[in-house]
């Protein structure tokens, strides 16, 4: 099983970046571009728990890619969790959280999973999974400083 932890604290309202990271479509605005992320079928204004979400990714030596993903639970305005259907890891679950703190608020992702293909999902991870995961969720760091600078 890995773990990648990322927190970020911006100078907003745990409300106003709720109504920006429950809302489905906003996936694409924090994705970098060269996975060319596709949402498929029409989705809710809102995440709730037992939404089913259907993408299209063009992750590095798979190609396309279709991954399914359920979400689990949602305590509104404070968090939620997002787990694997369908897609390229054995394991895959994401929890955002939201703490309200002195700056605004503190935002934390933590991704749990696990690699398929045994080994040489392990020598894949080594390789370039960990690295990629890394890029991801940094350049969502990076787009969302720019949506609510200091």
């Amino acid at each position: 099983m890995h773990t990648l932890t990322q927190t970020q604290t911006l100078p907003v309202a745990r409300e106003k970046l709720w109504a920006f990271i429950s809302v489905p479509q906003n996936l694409n605005e924090i994705t970098p571009p060269k996975m060319a992320f596709k949402i498929v079928g029409e989705l809710p204004s809102s995440a709730y728990a037992g939404l089913l979400l259907e993408y299209k990714v063009k992750i590095p030596v798979l190609g396309w890619t279709s991954w399914l993903t359920e979400i689990k639970y949602v305590k509104e305005g404070f968090s939620f969790m997002d787990e694997q259907r369908v897609g390229p890891y054995k394991l895959w679950l994401h929890t955002h959280t939201l703490e309200e703190v002195e700056e605004g608020t503190k935002m934390t992702d933590e991704i749990r999973y696990q690699m398929p293909f045994g080994i040489l999902g392990t020598i894949a991870h080594f390789l370039f999974v960990k690295r990629t995961l890394q890029q991801i969720f940094q350049y969502r760091r990076e787009k969302l400083d720019e949506l609510y600078p200091l």
